[in-house]
């Protein structure tokens, strides 16, 4: 029996001289949704994926994309991103980016798109919790934001309890970016977590089908791992 959890794909991580033939694949595989990483260099120490890129992606598949920005004050630039996505997509910022991140929650509500917030490992749900009521989705780091490939921080774990036992009086759905191993999966799935972005960890650079791998995800049958 498969389990029901939401799978995305970072797409930051997959092969971009063969971007058609990767979303193909993994559309073929199952994966649930596109998750694009947006970094412009200043809000992290890394330039990754382009309003180009995430335009690229929309016009190839139907499924739902995630684009989480990375970038200081998107406010100045939001309405560049929201003509390019379609009702059922979402848009993550990061709180500390932003002025006054609720009116650009309040764009992103009013453009018929998901509201969302990324909340980085140093960043405590106290300093965040009033714009929970806002967000139909919350982005829990579990890496701090900015490469791919990085470490679990362990103390992320007591803030992912905060943010379950929060998640249902809130009316949010919680996902898991960064690190995201099969232990992961196995022990944050049954506590609450909605859904989880694949990275390097798991899903890409691997000498397994996507199908083959995210079959065994679904089952949280991992034995050949």
């Amino acid at each position: 029996m498969e389990n029901i959890f939401t799978l995305s794909a970072s797409m930051m991580c997959a092969d971009f001289g063969n971007i058609e033939k990767e979303v193909r694949e993994l559309e073929k595989a199952g994966i649930d949704a596109f998750h694009i990483d947006i970094m412009d260099g200043r809000y992290v120490n890394n330039f990754a994926m382009s309003l180009y890129d995430m335009n690229c992606i929309a016009q190839l598949t139907n499924r739902p994309l995630e684009v989480h920005l990375m970038i200081e004050h998107p406010r100045n630039n939001i309405d560049l991103f929201l003509k390019g996505l379609r009702r059922g997509d979402t848009v993550y910022i990061h709180p500390e980016a932003e002025y006054h991140p609720s009116t650009t929650l309040q764009k992103i509500i009013d453009a018929g798109l998901h509201p969302g917030i990324a909340i980085n490992p140093g960043t405590s749900v106290e300093t965040v919790k009033e714009m929970l009521r806002l967000a139909d989705h919350v982005l829990v780091m579990a890496v701090n934001p900015g490469n791919a490939s990085q470490m679990f921080l362990p103390y992320v774990g007591e803030k992912v309890d905060q943010l379950i036992s929060l998640k249902e009086k809130m009316g949010f759905k919680l996902f898991w970016d960064g690190a995201c191993s099969a232990e992961r999966i196995k022990t944050y799935y049954p506590k609450g977590i909605d859904g989880f972005v694949l990275g390097t960890t798991l899903l890409f650079g691997k000498e397994v089908a996507y199908s083959e791998i995210i079959s065994a995800i679904r089952k949280l049958n991992f034995d050949y791992y």
